[in-house]
């Protein structure tokens, strides 16, 4: 179940289970299912998709490049979600300010699934289940990038343009 609630709610009800920050950026909290629906759409949008949490200092390292990535592919069919992997009761207390704190605009949801042996698989059989990871994903075409580390600078953009866009 997916539920956003405004922000000002946050204090009164920090356990609820989404909010809407005020740059009308929101953060969900998702199920596994609810990530295979975002990445097996059958449109022509190729889908960033990149697991992070606020405790793993190569994923808020990179985190820049998705925010370019954001920027120079508006308009077209390219859309980037960062899938954070922190815990549930983190979302109000570390998720949301982290977000606020640098300006992130790209889609964020929190994958709520307690254990990752159960899933990760689901996602990418190739993944360790270490972090930070990206999947590039075009289901219409059926074409996928599994990324098992964390990007540098620019080479994002040359994975991006090799899905000839």
């Amino acid at each position: 179940m997916v539920s956003t609630i405004p922000i000002r709610c946050i204090l009164a009800a920090s356990l609820l289970s989404g909010v809407t920050l005020a740059q009308d950026q929101s953060i969900k909290i998702i199920e596994l299912a609810q990530l295979k629906q975002v990445l097996d759409q059958p449109d022509d949008t190729l889908r960033v998709v990149n697991f992070w949490a606020t405790w793993c200092m190569p994923c808020v390292k990179e985190l820049p490049h998705f925010e370019a990535i954001r920027r120079a592919y508006l308009g077209r069919k390219v859309s980037v979600l960062l899938v954070s992997m922190d815990d549930r009761k983190d979302l109000n207390t570390k998720v949301i300010p982290f977000v606020r704190k640098r300006g992130i605009r790209s889609r964020v949801v929190l994958l709520d699934e307690p254990d990752p042996n159960s899933w990760i698989d689901q996602i990418a059989p190739e993944w360790s289940g270490a972090l930070p990871m990206t999947l590039i994903v075009n289901a219409k075409q059926k074409r996928r990038t599994f990324i098992g580390k964390a990007l540098k600078a620019g080479e994002l953009g040359v994975i991006i343009n090799a899905h000839k866009l």
